[in-house]
């Protein structure tokens, strides 16, 4: 599918963001309530996007992720909405690589998911661009980053990885050459799979909108991703998974760092599950946004100033 993603006529723009879906192997009960709560969340919000923030699947220990995988992504498919999917640390930890869930996802004519560049970490680094409601001129930019799954055992750290310089700089380099293509700096936002370091102290200097209920999982190094993204001034908010009891939005240094809510039913975790929706209006700088839980109720509504 050509990438054509404008805002409304009204002006909107909707991301209904998805995470930790955790499909298993077998056809289990969970797993349909996992795909019945999908379905209700775009029934009721009817977004312009979806973006999946990893694990959609287990794959340890499965005797084809691929079939998992593959029904994972069928009630997204079936809405005809344009999607696309970071990797989780779990979606290829055995048993299949990232590059054929890649091939998997592009089978749809409707994913918008990128390989991006060979020469940096990571399957899926890419940016996606939203024009204005007539498709002129490039109002929002959404970044997608592959987080990676452990630390690189040989430097003896330990904990989950990190997101490399090389990805960093792509990004700084993406932005610069977006600003310089549109005349002016594009606000955007930024989805990936793992938090960074800055989740925890963002909740700690507070106010944060939203529930912990456990311990910020994120690398044990701090690669500089969040100095670059401030320093670049263009990223409004950042949208993760990974922490199953985590849904909070803190603000750090102008920018909202932004849990989802679980969405898989097949895993841990004492949420009702659910997804986030995120609404942008053309020519402001902020969204809006709020969880929409299975049972169709709306909580912690959040709007940054400008929205």
């Amino acid at each position: 599918m050509k990438q054509d993603l404008r805002f409304r006529e009204d002006g909107s723009f909707t991301i209904v963001q998805f995470t930790d879906m955790h499909f298993g192997f077998d056809d289990k009960e969970e797993d349909r309530r996992t795909a019945d709560a999908i379905r209700m969340a775009l029934e009721a919000e009817r977004p312009d996007l979806i973006v999946v923030t990893g694990d959609l699947i287990w794959s340890k220990g499965v005797p084809d992720p691929k079939v998992s995988f593959r029904r994972a992504l069928a009630p997204i498919k079936e809405s005809k909405v344009p999607w696309v999917a970071a990797f989780g640390n779990h979606d290829a930890e055995a048993g299949v690589t990232r590059e054929e869930l890649l091939a998997i996802q592009q089978e749809d004519v409707h994913c918008l998911t990128e390989r991006g560049p060979e020469e940096i970490e990571g399957v899926g680094n890419f940016v996606l661009t939203v024009r204005d409601a007539l498709g002129a001129q490039v109002r929002l930019a959404l970044y997608v980053l592959d987080s990676g799954v452990e630390a690189p055992p040989e430097l003896g750290i330990g904990g989950y990885a990190w997101i490399h310089s090389n990805q960093i700089a792509w990004y700084a380099e993406r932005s610069a050459a977006l600003a310089e293509e549109v005349g002016t700096l594009v606000p955007a936002l930024a989805f990936f799979h793992i938090p960074i370091p800055e989740y925890d102290e963002a909740w700690r200097v507070g106010p944060s909108t939203g529930s912990k209920g456990e311990a910020v999982c994120s690398p044990k190094l701090n690669s500089g991703l969040f100095a670059s993204m401030v320093q670049r001034g263009d990223v409004m908010g950042t949208f993760v998974g990974h922490d199953h009891d985590n849904d909070y939005i803190g603000v750090l240094h102008g920018i909202a760092l932004c849990y989802g809510r679980v969405t898989g039913y097949n895993t841990y975790g004492k949420s009702q599950r659910g997804a986030r929706v995120i609404r942008l209006t053309e020519g402001r700088r902020g969204f809006e946004t709020w969880i929409r839980q299975h049972d169709g109720t709306i909580v912690y509504p959040w709007k940054s100033p400008n929205a």
